[in-house]
């Protein structure tokens, strides 16, 4: 019988870092078709098109910062101005943190932040590559950013929120580094309604990002009761990549919380990619 013990924060920050890991060498995605993206540019960037990234966004990066982990494209909504300094939550291999050196230029610094050894390794590597001067990488937490108080800008995130077992922290601390009016931009996976408990407790959905993911509402409330203010939802739209019956993560999914595929798909209907804005309060 299917062990149905509750995944412990610890486990689930264990199984998202080695998946990440694993993401990191392949040049694969977690959130996309897993089926077909394996070491693939191309595959990588039809999802960055399908999420919302120019073609010139997508050529404009380091060969391999564009993993194809995104759910949307929260630099285009940031507004960054020149000599900004910003952060990126769950940086990955660098792609967000180059196209927002692009906008603070050589005034601004954006500074990239990953759990995952690997990755930020492999993103270092893309920065020399690309001569970014002005982008540095460092490992650390998202519930505990290696940042000093008031330090940033602006803070994005690209489907990575929803992988903390305690989004509560993360935007405790986001608040905390931030700069009084500074401001927030996050493209997140949320919910429509509950997910099953056979799919909450799958490995395969926490790291292809769906068992994470709060209900909408949720969510939106716990940025407000973060302290942050002048909420703003800029978009949302259904978010099926990798949930297709078609697709090699719906029937891993399937086969391992036990459920017909057919039931997955019409979960992927619940699904929403969305992007946020919001501001931390003056003092």
């Amino acid at each position: 019988m299917k062990d149905k013990t509750k995944l412990s924060d610890k486990k689930i920050k264990g199984i998202v870092q080695e998946r990440y890991s694993q993401i990191a060498k392949q040049n694969s995605s977690c959130c996309a078709k897993s089926d077909s993206c394996c070491g693939s540019s191309d595959m990588a960037e039809h999802i960055g098109k399908a999420i919302g990234y120019g073609k010139e966004e997508l050529q404009s990066v380091p060969e391999n910062a564009n993993l194809g982990l995104g759910c949307g494209n929260p630099v285009a909504l940031a507004s960054l101005r020149e000599g900004e300094i910003v952060l990126d939550l769950g940086a990955g291999a660098g792609f967000d943190c180059f196209l927002a050196a692009k906008r603070v230029g050589d005034k601004g610094k954006v500074i990239g932040v990953d759990m995952t050894k690997e990755m930020v390794k492999k993103a270092k590597e893309n920065a020399r590559k690309g001569q970014y001067d002005n982008v540095e990488f460092r490992l650390g937490e998202i519930e505990n950013l290696p940042l000093e108080t008031e330090s940033v800008d602006v803070i994005i995130s690209n489907c990575v929120i929803n992988l903390s077992p305690d989004k509560r922290k993360v935007f405790q601390e986001a608040l905390r580094v931030l700069k009084p009016g500074g401001r927030i931009m996050i493209s997140d996976i949320v919910l429509l309604k509950k997910l099953p408990e056979s799919i909450k407790e799958s490995v395969q959905a926490y790291t292809g990002c769906i068992a994470g993911a709060m209900k909408r509402d949720d969510y939106l409330d716990l940025i407000k009761k973060s302290g942050f203010q002048e909420l703003d939802v800029q978009g949302e739209e259904y978010f099926s990549l990798g949930l297709e019956s078609e697709d090699a993560l719906a029937k891993a999914l399937a086969q391992e919380a036990g459920i017909p595929i057919e039931q997955l798909t019409e979960l992927a209907r619940s699904v929403l990619s969305i992007k946020i804005g919001a501001i931390k309060p003056k003092k």
